[in-house]
């Protein structure tokens, strides 16, 4: 496959997947924001932290409140981390690439950025943002499904899968790190219930409130969450998980070209050197410095992939 086309998968599919995980976000922002009784301007810091936009917008807009925050994330055209600019990126990718799309998965896709095209301008109710969000996730989901459902197993889909699951592992790792250190005004509420509602909110964003409660039943445990996000490997946006697919796709890659390139000894590495560890020793050596350290190699792969694959590594 030709390295502009790999790119364009790759990069196609960061960007859907960065789309959702930032509406996600905004999601848990504004239901953490309701269990406050003062000022929720700290979590809307949180959120533009994590998808590393707190200085572009405190140069453009100062006090980060909620309808600001939302517009800038959601419907500028002007700032390229906005959901919208990210979609448009995802749907100029797959116009790019198409020849290497079934129909249905760009058919998707120019659905999605058409609707929302025409939804997200300008500004909009506060109270309609969970509305918002919702479609949002939902025609993500659309393309996903025209994806896994309609295209061949083979190297094209590999650089899809691998856009899907660098990116993943990025969102949640920052997500969890976010929460550790921002979220909380105090150590006093570490264990209180507005500590508990916040990690059932953090669950919810990665959409995984549910099957945590499967295992571990009601107890909402920081301990237990983090092992979760982290660890679990049927967990479908942990680490663990993404990592395994990575792995994999690689290796179906290396299989496909007739060599070992040094992304699959590099992927191999990480999975074994972050995520072959108990949590215990996680939080021994410290989980924000854990976190730093993993959110670094992973960028370092996606550099390293697209050098072995001939292609940009786009940002």
């Amino acid at each position: 496959m030709l390295g502009k086309t790999a790119a364009g998968l790759f990069w196609m599919f960061r960007y859907l997947e960065r789309a959702e995980a930032t509406a996600r976000l905004l999601d848990a922002g504004f239901r953490i924001a309701l269990t406050r009784a003062g000022s929720s301007r700290s979590e809307w810091e949180s959120v533009l932290t994590t998808v590393g936009q707190i200085k572009a917008f405190k140069e453009r807009h100062g006090e980060a409140t909620s309808s600001k925050v939302m517009e800038f994330l959601l419907s500028d055209r002007d700032n390229p981390s906005s959901i919208i600019c990210m979609v448009k990126a995802a749907r100029d990718n797959a116009r790019a690439v198409r020849i290497a799309l079934t129909r249905e998965v760009w058919e998707a896709t120019n659905e999605s950025w058409m609707t929302l095209d025409k939804l997200l301008v300008g500004k909009f109710p506060e109270a309609d943002l969970p509305d918002v969000l919702t479609t949002i996730r939902q025609q993500n989901a659309l393309v996903r499904g025209a994806t896994t459902g309609t295209m061949l197993r083979n190297d094209g889909f590999n650089f899809v899968r691998l856009g899907t699951f660098i990116e993943r592992a990025d969102n949640t790792a920052r997500i969890l790190d976010v929460k550790y250190y921002l979220l909380l005004p105090s150590i006093s509420q570490v264990g209180s219930q507005l500590d508990i509602k916040q990690w059932e909110t953090i669950l919810r964003s990665v959409s995984a409130l549910r099957s945590y409660t499967w295992l571990h039943g009601a107890t909402v445990n920081p301990r237990d969450i983090a092992q979760f996000m982290i660890l679990h490997e049927q967990m479908p946006r942990s680490l663990g998980f993404c990592y395994n697919k990575i792995c994999d796709n690689l290796g179906y890659l290396c299989k496909d070209y007739g060599q070992e390139a040094e992304s699959m000894r590099m992927a191999e590495r990480i999975r074994d050197d972050y995520l072959g560890r108990t949590m215990e020793s996680i939080f021994d050596r410290g989980l924000h410095e854990f976190i730093g350290n993993f959110l670094s190699a992973n960028g370092q792969l996606g550099t390293r992939i697209a050098a072995d694959y001939s292609f940009e590594v786009g940002s």
